[in-house]
C-alpha cells in the first residue's frame, strides 16, 4: 500500500527544509508556510523576478555559497511550517567569520537579510509571502512529490551520493511515499491538457507535470561542491530506466524528475500527514494553470 513516509517543508526558499508529521494546505494550495521566505538581491521585487539563475533570486541556481547556510526553524504550529524564528549558522570565508544566529520573524528580517549579506559579499532582501510562497512553478505550487524508491535508485548511480536522504534534500520535494517502486510518481502525470487526481488522505492532489531539473540537484547539500557529470549520468541512466508508464508529452527530455501538483480551492485548508494512504483515481482535464475543468473540450478553449 502506498503511503506517505516523510513531509518537508522549506521556509526559507533555499535553505534547509523542516520534517513534519502533519501539514495544512494553505490559501493558494501550497504547504502553509513552505517557501514563505526567500532571498533575493537587494531591491529586486520578486513579483519581477526569475527563478532562474541570475534571475533575482538568491537561490541555489544563483548562488552556489548559500548551500553553506545551515538552519533550524521555529514554526506557527503543528501543521503550520511559517518560521517565527530561525537559527542560521554560516561557515567562514575571506569576508566574513564563522557565526551562529537567530532571528525572529518576521520583527528582525532585515537585520537576517545584513547577516546573510556580509557572508555572500552582497546586499540582499529578505522577502516574504505568507499565502502562497515563492515557488518555482508559479502555476503548480501544490505540494511536490516523489517515491523512497525513486531516491533510493538515483543515489544508487552516483558514487558521491550517500544515500536516499541525501538524493532527498538535493531535490527538495515536499512528500515523499513509499510502499510502491521506483518511478512511482511518473503514473501521477498525463498528457498536457490532463492531470492526475491522486487522493492522500483525505486531500485531493492533481499532478500535472514532471519537474524540471536545474544546477541544484548536481551539487553537495552541504558545500555546493557540483558532482562532475552529474546530468550527463542522470539522463542516461533514467532513459534507461525509463518505466513504460512514464510515456508523455510533459515529458519532453529525460531532465525531469517529482511531480509538480495543484490543489483545487476545495481542499485548501486540509491536512496531510505521514502515513496518509496515497491512491491514485485517475486522468482529469485541466486548464493551462492544471484546475481541473469540466471536460476535455473545455480544456482545450
Amino acid at each position: 500500500m502506498t503511503r506517505v513516509c516523510e513531509l518537508v517543508a522549506y521556509p526559507l526558499k533555499s535553505c534547509d527544509g523542516v520534517a513534519v508529521d502533519r501539514a495544512a494546505i494553505g490559501p493558494e494550495g501550497a504547504l502553509r508556510g513552505d517557501r514563505s521566505y526567500a532571498l533575493v538581491e537587494a531591491g529586486v521585487d520578486p513579483g519581477e523576478a526569475s527563478v532562474g539563475g541570475g534571475g533575482g533570486y538568491v537561490n541555489g541556481k544563483s548562488e552556489p555559497a548559500i548551500h553553506g547556510l545551515r538552519a533550524e526553524y521555529d514554526l506557527a504550529g503543528p501543521t503550520d511550517a511559517t518560521p517565527t524564528a530561525v537559527a542560521l549558522s554560516r561557515p567562514e570565508t575571506e569576508r566574513a567569520p564563522a557565526a551562529e544566529r537567530t532571528f525572529a520573524l518576521p520583527d528582525e528580517g532585515d537585520d537576517l537579510a545584513d547577516w546573510v549579506g556580509e557572508y555572500l559579499g552582497y546586499a540582499v532582501d529578505l522577502v516574504r509571502d505568507p499565502a502562497g510562497g515563492f515557488h518555482d512553478d508559479r502555476a503548480a505550487h501544490g505540494p511536490t512529490v516523489v517515491s523512497q524508491a525513486t531516491l533510493e535508485t538515483v543515489a544508487s548511480w552516483f558514487d558521491e551520493i550517500a544515500d536516499a536522504t541525501e538524493m532527498r534534500r538535493r531535490l527538495r520535494p515536499n512528500v515523499v511515499v513509499d510502499g510502491c517502486p521506483a518511478f512511482f510518481e511518473d503514473r501521477l502525470f498525463a498528457d498536457y491538457g490532463e492531470g492526475v487526481r491522486v487522493a492522500v488522505g483525505g486531500t485531493e492532489l492533481i499532478g500535472v507535470n514532471p519537474c524540471q531539473r536545474c544546477v541544484v540537484p548536481s551539487r553537495d547539500p552541504d558545500t555546493g561542491a557540483e558532482t562532475a557529470g552529474f546530468r550527463e549520468r542522470f539522463v542516461r541512466k533514467r532513459r534507461e530506466t525509463l518505466p513504460e508508464w512514464t510515456e508523455s508529452d510533459r515529458f519532453d527530455h529525460d531532465f525531469r524528475l517529482m511531480v509538480n501538483t495543484v490543489v483545487e480551492e476545495a481542499s485548501w485548508g486540509d491536512t496531510l500527514a505521514v502515513g496518509d494512504e496515497v491512491a491514485v483515481e485517475g486522468v482529469v482535464a485541466v486548464d493551462e494553470s492544471g484546475t481541473p475543468v469540466a471536460d476535455a473540450e473545455s480544456a482545450a478553449e
